[in-house]
């Protein structure tokens, strides 16, 4: 794929998020980091105090027993809302042309839900996959090797 100059990538996941920008050319892309964040997440198990509860009228331990809240998750989407809220912002001050999503599937399923129509209209290509431990020049290598398929 063609990374054309100028094009916002947005690499994510549910902890981290990484905005890089095209400073070469086409042929010869050069990421840059534009802006970088990430949050502090720890496992669901230790972000509970208290034994998962039980339904009114269940009878024995684990029986009936009610769904749990994953807190875990519950952070990491609402990082990737603002992660997309951080894309819809730069969308509507002109902040990009083009823009490239790499994200985690689970977070490209959120970051989906929150494009503004600007973001849309300005969106090249989305992968899911998650890069966000992945060194800038193996992005970019990673991108131009990559062939999308006919939409």
């Amino acid at each position: 794929m063609k990374i054309e100059p100028d094009t916002l990538i947005l690499v994510a996941d549910g902890r981290k998020i990484l905005i890089l920008r095209n400073s070469g050319t086409a042929g010869e892309p050069a990421l840059t980091v534009d802006y970088g964040e990430e949050q502090s997440n720890p496992a669901d198990r230790d972000q509970k105090s208290d034994a998962q509860g039980q339904r009114p009228g269940s009878f024995g331990p684990g029986q009936a027993s009610a769904g749990e809240a994953d807190y875990h998750q519950q952070a990491e989407d609402r990082f990737a809302v603002h992660a997309a809220d951080l894309l819809n912002k730069r969308a509507l001050q002109n902040g990009f042309e083009r823009l490239i999503v790499i994200a985690a599937p689970a977070t490209l399923g959120v970051l989906r839900q929150r494009y503004h129509g600007e973001v849309k209209a300005r969106l090249v290509a989305e992968v899911a996959k998650d890069m966000t431990g992945t060194p800038v020049d193996r992005i970019a290598r990673y991108l131009a090797e990559l062939e999308l398929a006919p939409s």
